[in-house]
């Protein structure tokens, strides 16, 4: 009995190895294989020992020769040992012969799981291993880091490494230059030439098919990465509110309506929080991604925006509350200022001095906050006494105005047309006349002939984007929206001014309904812009317009043509159907 089990188990040997081998060779053309092999019994008092059978389990591909062997067989060993085998005789079948001139037949195998154990098959205690896992689990260092942002950190990712390097773990040197090669040609912004060449969409915002981004399109950026300087466009327009709320509780021709000046205090509050919060989260950007902030104020319409957080500063001074002050320093008027005239110096400059940023090649309706803050300031420092800054800041103004007003209207040949997503700044053209009207009220001390010049082409202006309906429709929600706000806020805030000096129905009903359609619009803009940020979590997507090559990259035709080949190879696997197990085999 015992000599006829050994001949078996040395026959099913014999034709194992043959198909093991042809096997072997076939995945080794395929450069996959993943052989488990069971240690045999070394000895004959292991061999005695152990009572539990060895499975072994080979997983193969197909062989290209045509044997056509199954991805894992399974070859179950009986290890029980007979007399023969512990004297160490071999038992030689009687008809071995005849077995290895038979062409061994195909059966139907299936691999099994590999329980966990020593070789005699005895489990291991208090755990369960696989065994691939050794082979999937990968210690955590510094190579596995995503390194792709580092170009855009304040240092580069270099004190990254040097940390490294103090911790024992140095990186290869290749490794290393091709990090600081990386970071080398991420430094140089690029012109504005290429802003204009490999962007698109409403705000420069979106990728050209035929681009390459420098930073990973296939994941999601650190949130101050994607936090852009358009976000101060909400402090314009919330702060904007407590000025109207202000003017409207402080104003004779307005006591019929009764508001409190608890509603101002309110308003003012929520708007210092909200500046408060973005102007940290800013200022973080600064500090961690320097590069990025670079690249924003090169960039032709972001750079702009980069007048909203003084702007927003001075509403938020002009609709200080009397409850908390009355009378403010005019130092403040001076800080505030400095930033604004700065900026002025340059972008300005840029303008007139016919470069690749001249006024006519980089012309956006974003042109106006580059205005409105001298207006704005000439309002606040009139308030406060003032005579000379505000009467400098009102004519530098209202010069640089006049012909941004020319140029937007004419709109030159060589200037592309606004895409529709880009329509609520049209809004902004109302905005630098509503606040000049004040201002020039404020310094000649009454609402002369000169204030309702500027008011009523203010009201012109507005009247004519309020009748296209059609105009503002059908469009994503985006910060851009924003535009929307402050202009119409400073149209209302400027009818309530025009109402003192000619009261009657029409100027009051007037005021009364331009402030209603402002508090409605900044409302219905603030609870979609928190659904979007809290609930759908799309408010602050990739900001692609930041993450441009220096260089137009080579081979740009063959490229747009992989990334619409790789979404439509997208668009297919999104159609085929999930946990479908006919596909998986």
């Amino acid at each position: 009995m015992m000599s006829d089990l050994s001949s078996q188990v040395a026959s099913i040997g014999i034709i194992w190895a043959p198909i093991c081998c042809k096997g072997l060779e076939a995945a080794e053309l395929h450069g996959q294989v993943n052989v488990i092999f069971g240690p045999p019994p070394s000895s004959p008092v292991e061999a005695t020992d152990c009572h539990e059978p060895h499975a072994i389990s080979v997983s193969m591909p197909a062989s290209p020769s045509g044997l056509h062997i199954v991805q894992a067989k399974k070859v179950l060993f009986i290890d029980k040992a007979g007399p023969t085998a512990i004297d160490g005789q071999p038992n030689q079948p009687s008809d071995s012969d005849s077995i290895n001139s038979r062409q061994p037949q195909q059966g139907k195998f299936h691999s099994q799981p590999i329980s966990a154990g020593n070789s005699c098959g005895k489990p291991t205690e208090g755990k369960v291993s696989d065994p691939f896992e050794s082979q999937l689990r990968i210690p955590r260092n510094d190579s596995q880091r995503d390194k792709r942002f580092d170009p855009f950190k304040t240092w580069s990712g270099k004190l990254e490494r040097q940390l490294s390097n103090l911790r024992g773990k140095p990186q290869e040197p290749d490794l290393e230059a091709a990090n600081d090669c990386h970071s080398a040609e991420n430094e140089t912004v690029p012109a504005v030439d290429r802003y204009f060449d490999a962007l698109e969409g409403p705000e420069l915002d979106t990728l050209r098919a035929t681009e390459v981004s420098v930073l990973p399109e296939d994941k999601k950026w650190p949130f101050l990465l994607r936090f852009p300087i358009s976000s101060f466009g909400m402090c314009l327009g919330v702060s904007s509110q407590a000025i109207l709320w202000k003017t409207l509780a402080i104003s004779p021709s307005m006591s019929f309506l009764h508001v409190s000046l608890t509603v101002n205090l309110v308003l003012w509050c929520i708007s210092l929080a909200l500046m408060a919060t973005i102007f940290l989260i800013y200022f973080l950007k600064i500090i961690f991604f320097f590069e990025a902030v670079r690249r924003e104020y090169h960039h032709p319409i972001r750079v702009n925006f980069f007048f909203a957080p003084w702007i927003a500063c001075l509403f938020l001074v002009l609709g200080l509350p009397p409850s908390v002050t009355v009378n403010v320093h005019a130092a403040i008027w001076y800080v505030l200022m400095a930033p604004i005239f700065c900026l002025e110096l340059k972008i300005y400059g840029q303008w007139m001095s016919g470069g690749q940023r001249r006024l006519s090649k980089v012309a956006n309706p974003s042109n106006h906050l580059s205005i409105v803050g001298n207006f704005v300031g000439a309002l606040l420092g009139a308030s406060m006494g003032l005579k000379e800054g505000p009467i400098f800041f009102f004519a530098v103004g209202l010069a640089h105005y006049t012909v941004l007003f020319v140029t937007l209207y004419q709109r030159l040949p060589t200037n592309a047309t606004l895409p529709k997503e880009l329509h609520p700044v049209f809004f902004l053209f109302v905005a630098a006349p509503s606040v000049a009207c004040m201002a020039w009220a404020k310094i000649h001390g009454d609402f002369d002939y000169g204030s309702r010049i500027a008011y009523f082409i203010a009201m012109f202006l507005y009247a004519s984007l309020a009748v296209r309906i059609n105009f503002f429709r059908g469009f994503r929600f985006s910060l851009a929206w924003w535009a929307y706000t402050f202009p119409m806020t400073g149209a209302a805030v400027a009818t309530i001014k025009y109402s003192m000096e000619v009261t009657n129905v029409l100027t009051q009903s007037l005021s009364v309904g331009l402030s209603a359609i402002s508090t409605f619009t900044v409302t219905a803009l603030l609870v979609s812009t928190i659904i979007h940020a809290f609930i759908l979590h799309d408010l602050f997507p990739n900001d692609i317009s930041i993450a441009i090559t220096q260089k137009r990259p080579k081979f740009s035709k063959k490229l747009a043509h992989l990334r619409s080949a790789s979404s439509d190879m997208k668009d297919i696997e999104a159609s085929l159907p999930k946990n479908n197990p006919e596909l998986e085999l």
